[in-house]
């Protein structure tokens, strides 16, 4: 199984918010486009599926940025997933039809182990992911980010 390019995006931008305490101007998109190298309007989609589904808080305009709506502590990454995936069963067997329709055990297996991967995942937090040498780089990144930003202005 393989994460879609939007959920490892969802999770780093997560993860990027975690160690927003350690700056003073807020997280903007425009911020962690250029940090992760990702098209600006594919982000936007992505912090919006955030904030629907209460993780983020995002406030328009000069000041506005983006917060976490909940402590990295408390956000199980099994939830995360689950909820950025939108998946609760790996394949379909309506579409296409499949012939062995109704007698084939794949699927229960399948669903059993992506159940039991999300149950795994919620073992950890996003603050056990964004910890030590993850939440130091972090950290570094928007560094460097403020520091390109002023010497652009200069």
């Amino acid at each position: 199984m393989q994460l879609t390019r939007f959920s490892d995006l969802g999770l780093r931008v997560l993860m990027y918010l975690s160690h927003q305490d350690e700056r003073t101007a807020p997280v903007t998109i425009a911020e962690i486009a250029s940090q992760f190298a990702v098209p600006h309007n594919h982000l936007v989609k992505v912090v919006n599926r955030l904030g629907k589904l209460g993780w983020l808080n995002a406030t328009r305009g000069r000041n506005g940025g983006l917060r976490l709506a909940a402590s990295a502590s408390s956000l199980k990454l099994g939830a995360v997933l689950s909820g950025l995936e939108e998946t609760t069963q790996l394949i379909d067997c309506h579409n296409p039809p499949c012939p062995l329709g109704g007698g084939c055990l794949l699927k229960a297996a399948l669903n059993a182990g992506l159940a039991a991967f999300y149950a795994r995942m919620d073992e950890y937090t996003l603050a056990d992911v964004s910890a030590q040498g993850t939440g130091e780089a972090i950290i570094t990144l928007h560094r460097q980010f403020v520091a390109r930003q002023e010497a652009s202005h200069a």
